[in-house]
């Protein structure tokens, strides 16, 4: 059975339209890369735990932030490893400046034996959706797709 996921798209309107939080992985992997290497604050989800606090959850764990109010579902977005991510869409506003982001442990240079400590996030930003489907990585395009046709219909 494919992995499962959930993650909260914060977004926020503007003047030009609206604009949703994303996250860059930090390590030395995705250190050089932008375009298509942002995501949604997202993780997996604990055996017996609900999508919605395992979004929650992540959402604290990667950028420091709590978030409060309904979330509304987007969806289930198959990424093309075969993992699953249940995205779910709130309104709200942080300043990206603030974020605190969890430590993880990773092999670097790979194949070397060597652990490092990174962030598993390094920096977030808000973006047009425009600039977001740009920035994002492939299989979260549905994600922000998923609130255009949210914000459209309300």
């Amino acid at each position: 059975m494919a992995k499962r996921s959930a993650g909260v798209l914060l977004y926020r309107r503007a003047a030009g339209g609206p604009e949703v939080l994303l996250v860059h992985p930090g390590g030395p992997f995705w250190a050089r890369k932008d375009s298509g290497a942002w995501s949604i604050p997202k993780g997996e989800i604990g055996e017996g735990e609900a999508a919605e606090a395992a979004a929650r959850r992540e959402f604290v764990e990667e950028t420091g932030f709590s978030v409060a109010g309904e979330l509304t579902a987007l969806g289930e977005f198959k990424q093309p490893s075969g993992k699953r991510v249940l995205a779910f869409a709130l309104e709200g506003d942080v300043d990206p400046s603030q974020l605190r982001s969890n430590a993880c442990q990773i092999e670097w240079p790979l194949k070397s034996g060597r652990l490092i400590d990174i962030p598993e996030v390094d920096r977030a930003a808000w973006f047009g959706l425009a600039e977001a489907l740009e920035k994002v990585v492939k299989g979260q395009r549905g994600v922000l797709e998923g609130l255009a046709r949210l914000l459209s219909s309300s």
